[in-house]
């Protein structure tokens, strides 16, 4: 057993080798503040501390004012404040505490502070290992860390010299990393600003980034495609260009995630710790298997434990630590109750090849795509024009069923029954107005005579209050033998106006037969 204090608060803790002597043991590199503290045979090895920041030069030259007396405390916090709005690098951590003072503690502040020189210094908020030339589980590994200056830097494990340095938009909050340093590698990063960004070989600027619809809480890489847990309760997969694949909706919010690898069985699936006091394993967007514990859990970990590949261990957040071992009969298989769409979905459509219609047809709309789109526009705004015609025209004619005029706002529908020769007619009229009647009111029919008789073509209508409907009835005879019908309109008038208020066709049903006199 070996304790070591440390300075400040740990971040992040990774096991890597740093070198090819025997036996193989791996190192511990533990990131506390703006330093990685490496421990080899659980003793203090090395410290790397991170470099220092650009410091803004109307501060260094605020500071220098105040070391050679020329201006107050008082004057010094007007001008850092000035300086604060207005710069573009940030103030050091010297300046914003002596900002937040009070001013009965600058002057002490000023003496104890001013001698000293001025530095901007960075912190690590997460780390992780990345092989260095080979893909070996013993294979010498390089470190990748993320700092709050929104920069991930690769350390040489033997030096520790920074090889590469790359820039995000936002703070990293976790990392995952694959590949070799040498060949080919991808970082894929979450940042504080809810997206995530993929960084390759080569490049100092993420390659791709995944716009989240929550704030990541989990992030794991499993196999080509990445899986994420959102604060939404949502388990996402993504490919590694940004493409979403798939969303499965947790019963709990999640605590911690880990991958677990079987290379023995072929299994690459994702463990998932949730508040609910339950870990479940999901393959892709199917559960596997779900696991209840004691307490909640707060980290956990899958991996080689001894002499058994497949242990899982994990800590609590009370304190606890649980391991458990993986059966050797264990079978995973998809359970029968997982949600999501069929599997046929999942089936490969059999597209037909490309014909050379087809081929023709697709240059044709390359070459001639502007001129196709100006028709297509043309004719759009032709059928909009007529459609606005036939409904200006139907406003003016009253051919709709609802009158348009602001001062007899009146509704109406027809209502035929009866089987023939004898039919009754109701109309249903109804003043929509809030509060105002309508009087002076008269129904008038028009019909073919030769088919139809109407005991009273014409009818007077009583004041119409608001919001009542006044049914209006009347009885129609079908004359003709010839089993055929016609349309009745129904016209709604007003005394002093020679246009209808509003009309209605009414298709009157064939009659089954007629009156014997």
């Amino acid at each position: 057993m070996s304790e070591s204090s440390l300075l400040d608060l740990p971040s992040g803790l990774v096991a890597f080798f740093m070198d090819l002597h025997e036996p193989r043991i791996p190192a511990v590199a533990v990131a506390s503040g703006p330093c990685v503290y490496v421990y080899k045979n659980l003793r203090p090895y090395f410290k790397f501390t991170l470099p220092g920041l650009r410091v803004n030069t109307l501060e260094q030259d605020v500071w220098r004012q105040v070391r050679e007396g020329q201006i107050d405390p008082l004057t010094l916090k007007e001008m850092l404040e000035s300086v604060r709005k207005t710069a573009d690098v940030p103030l050091s951590v010297r300046s914003l505490r002596f900002l937040s003072l009070d001013p009965d503690d600058m002057d002490d502040f000023v003496q104890l502070h001013k001698q000293q020189p001025i530095r901007r210094q960075t912190v690590i908020t997460c780390i992780g290992t990345l092989k260095k030339s080979t893909a070996d589980e013993d294979g010498v590994s390089c470190l990748v860390i993320g700092t709050e200056s929104c920069d991930v830097f690769v350390l040489d494990p033997e030096a520790f010299i920074i090889l590469s340095t790359m820039s995000l938009p936002a703070p990293p909050t976790m990392m995952d990393v694959t590949g070799q340093f040498d060949v080919e590698f991808r970082i894929t990063v979450a940042c504080r600003n809810g997206n995530i960004y993929i960084l390759r070989r080569e490049s100092e600027k993420p390659k791709y980034c995944i716009e989240l619809s929550s704030h990541p809480v989990g992030l794991v890489r499993v196999g080509k495609n990445v899986v994420v847990g959102c604060a939404d309760e949502s388990l996402q997969g993504f490919t590694q260009k940004g493409k979403k694949l798939w969303t499965v909706l947790l019963p709990a919010p999640i605590t911690t995630m880990a991958s677990m690898e079987l290379p023995t069985r072929g299994l690459q699936a994702v463990l998932v710790g949730l508040a609910n006091c339950e870990v479940q394993l999901y393959r892709d967007k199917s559960l596997l298997s779900s696991i209840k514990t004691p307490e909640v859990v707060s980290s956990i970990c899958f991996g080689r434990y001894g002499r058994e590949d497949g242990t899982l261990i994990m800590t609590t957040k009370d304190g606890g630590l649980i391991v458990n071992i993986l059966k050797r009969t264990a079978s995973f298989e998809d359970r029968a109750a997982a949600a999501g769409p069929p599997l046929a979905q999942s089936v490969r459509l059999n597209v037909p090849k490309k014909t050379k219609l087809y081929v023709d047809q697709t240059l044709r709309e390359r070459e001639s795509g502007a001129a196709m789109h100006r028709a297509f526009q043309m004719d759009l705004s032709r059928l909009r024009l007529a459609a606005a015609g036939a409904y200006v025209k139907a406003l003016e004619s009253s051919l709709t069923p609802m009158s348009c005029r602001l001062s007899e706002p009146l509704k109406m529908n027809a209502v035929v029954q009866g089987l023939g020769p004898a039919f009754k007619l109701t109309l249903n009229v109804q003043n929509t107005a809030a509060c105002r009647p309508v009087a002076n009111l008269a129904v008038s029919f028009l019909y073919d005579e030769s088919l139809y008789r109407m005991r009273t073509p014409y009818m007077r209508i009583p004041l119409l209050v608001p919001g009542v409907v006044y049914p209006v009835e009347t009885f129609v005879e079908c004359s003709s033998d010839k089993g055929i019908s016609d349309i009745i309109k129904v016209f709604v008038l007003q005394e002093g106006s020679s246009a209808p208020l509003l009309s209605a066709h009414i298709n009157m049903p064939v009659s089954e037969g007629l009156t014997i006199n």
